[in-house]
């Protein structure tokens, strides 16, 4: 498959993620996972491709797939919102775990609602790229120069780029959690279980998330003993370092009647 190299990847650095967190230097470990994978869509090819298909069948479970259709100043409004409506539908069709934007919290302002909403609604995200720039107006913008005018990149009248960089900078920190609770869980899960098929369950994003198994459960617990041990550790070395250096514990002192000095820990 042409998609090999990336989903090698994308499991070389889950791999890598897997072994730093088996090691007992967990604090400092650099997480270098895949948290999300813009798929572009030709915008010529009327919908998804099988190649599409395939692909993002292969990698949904691995990544949170974000999808993207290219090159929407060769189409029409008209013909940009119905592509965009067969493509959800195709993926509806095919079962592809697309990254679901989460919902928003009943007691979110207004305006945050409202961007939500329209993140929402406007997936697949059409983009148009540029390395140009051109002054119009008085104002000089990247964009893409026609006969009939430029289009503008950060345009939002124009095309989606602006709700696209919004939605990965807005939403980074539960493309994390997501990848962590759901994707990683299922790679580190499959690695415990030698490879074989484990039974899945439904996490909040709708993304099929596996089951611990007995081995996988009893490496936790063994996981949080280390854990427990280590912190002893640490605690132990703590204080014999404070007495080293002649950080006892404060002491109050009460002279005795005879003139001794009683010393009481507080």
């Amino acid at each position: 498959m042409s998609f090999t190299p990336i989903i090698e990847y994308i499991d070389e650095q889950f791999e890598r993620y897997l072994h730093d967190e088996s090691g007992l230097n967990r604090r400092h470990i650099i997480d270098n996972r895949v948290h999300c994978c813009f798929y572009f869509i030709n915008p010529s090819s009327h919908g998804l491709k099988p190649l599409d298909i395939s692909f993002m069948k292969a990698v949904h479970h691995k990544v949170n797939i974000v999808p993207v259709l290219a090159k929407a100043d060769t189409l029409t409004k008209k013909e940009v919102l119905n592509l965009k409506r067969k493509i959800m539908d195709q993926i509806d069709e095919y079962g592809i775990n697309i990254y679901p934007l989460p919902d928003c919290d009943s007691d979110e302002d207004d305006d945050y609602k409202e961007q939500c909403r329209q993140l929402k609604e406007a997936v697949p995200f059409a983009v148009v790229g540029s390395s140009e720039s051109f002054e119009v107006n008085g104002k000089k913008v990247r964009g893409r120069r026609y006969p009939w005018g430029v289009v503008e990149v950060e345009n939002p009248d124009h095309c989606d780029f602006i709700k696209l960089r919004t939605m990965l900078i807005t939403h980074m920190q539960d493309l994390q959690e997501v990848t962590q609770e759901i994707h990683y869980e299922n790679f580190r899960a499959e690695k415990l279980a030698g490879g074989k098929v484990v039974k899945q369950r439904t996490s909040r994003s709708g993304v099929q998330q596996p089951e611990a198994t007995d081995r996988e459960q009893a490496l936790m617990e063994k996981e949080a003993e280390l854990r427990q041990m280590k912190e002893m550790l640490a605690k132990m070395q703590a204080e014999m370092a404070a007495q080293k250096t002649g950080n006892s514990p404060v002491s109050n002192h009460q002279p005795r009647q005879n003139g001794e000095v009683k010393s009481q820990n507080v």
